[in-house]
């Protein structure tokens, strides 16, 4: 009886190779076949995901504004006589003061001979020397927009490159359910025959927990840390590069959606009797410094909180694994695999 539940006949070393290499082909064929759609829309998408950080410009100007601390780029937004505290972004000199960047004034918005004009509201004492109050500061408010919410690029094909990039980011997301099966494909030659029938599970859970990581990247873990690193920024003026941003925010999205594919790997390993909750119970420390290792990893800032904005779903997961793989977990003997096939 064990004879009709044996593997198919052992693959040879060439075979395996001749397996990827088609494997490989048809994900490539796939990618490229995505990748075509993706970019024909790629605009659409980079606006879906520069989003966060629009938002988040926009919340740190809203508190600029809130609390009287005014930047260069967000002058042009007050009204006439309104007093603000103007913070200089660079280095300025006036009437032979030099005033270091960082530095705060209060200020205020006057309109003179038909222009507006941004003046000392107060005197400023720097060293032995003051600057008096309205005094005009070296601002041409006309110049200045609320363009910077808008990221910016640093060379003429910086834009185009871009979208290349997002497309092809785009296209491989749209193909994971296609990859997930050639993974699965590759594999099915080492498996028992009831085994091989978990393929759809397999893609669609697999797809699920990836999507969910994706989610979770874009909606919670990566907005927390743009705004952290705008909150420690905002006596600077704020100019970010847009392929820069975009290698963060997609290094996050596919860490974490790869992330969050643990529960899919344990259950099947589990199934197959490869991985047993005592195991990964044994070795729940060691896992620890992994997440934790992995959250610094992820994480674009150093602080605690938002690292552990990371750490603390990939240790939700874990836990989560240990529960799934006590649940579907059975040891791969041959008499497991016997009374499945008899089950079947």
């Amino acid at each position: 009886m064990s004879s009709n539940i044996e593997p198919e006949p052992e693959m040879s070393f060439l075979d395996h190779l001749d397996e990827l290499r088609r494997r490989l082909t048809f994900s490539a064929i796939s990618i490229a076949i995505a990748f075509v759609l993706c970019f024909a829309v790629s605009d659409k998408i980079y606006q879906i995901l520069d989003k966060p950080v629009r938002e988040a410009l926009q919340k740190a100007k809203q508190y600029q504004l809130k609390n009287n601390i005014v930047q260069l780029q967000n002058i042009s937004e007050l009204a006439d006589n309104t007093s603000f505290t103007y913070a200089f972004v660079r280095e300025a000199n006036l009437q032979g003061v030099t005033i270091p960047p960082g530095t705060t004034m209060p200020a205020k918005i006057i309109r003179k001979d038909g222009k507006r004009l941004a003046v000392a509201s107060a005197p400023l004492a720097v060293g032995q020397k003051v600057i008096p109050e309205g005094f005009e500061l070296p601002v041409d408010i006309t110049e200045y927009t609320s363009s910077n919410d808008r990221l910016v690029v640093h060379t003429l094909q910086g834009g185009f490159n871009l979208y290349v990039k997002v497309a092809f980011y785009a296209a491989f997301v749209l193909s994971v359910p296609f990859l997930l099966f050639q993974v699965w494909k590759f594999i099915e030659p080492g498996l028992y025959p009831h085994e091989k029938v978990y393929v759809v599970p397999f893609v669609l859970m697999a797809t699920f927990f990836f999507l969910l990581g994706a989610v979770f990247a874009y909606y919670i873990a990566f907005p927390r840390a743009v705004e952290f690193l705008l909150s420690v920024s905002e006596n600077f003026q704020t100019l970010i590069e847009v392929n820069e941003y975009f290698d963060l925010i997609i290094t996050i999205i596919l860490g974490l959606g790869l992330v969050f594919e643990m529960p899919t790997v344990v259950l099947f390993l589990a199934r197959f009797g490869i991985v047993t909750p005592g195991f990964m119970l044994r070795f729940w420390r060691h896992a620890l410094v992994a997440v934790f290792i992995i959250a610094a990893l992820l994480s674009p800032t150093t602080d605690i909180p938002n690292m552990m904005v990371f750490a603390v779903p990939m240790m939700i997961l874990y836990f989560f694994s240990v529960g799934i793989a006590w649940i579907f977990g059975k040891p791969r003997t041959e008499e497991a695999v016997e009374e499945a096939e008899e089950t079947e």
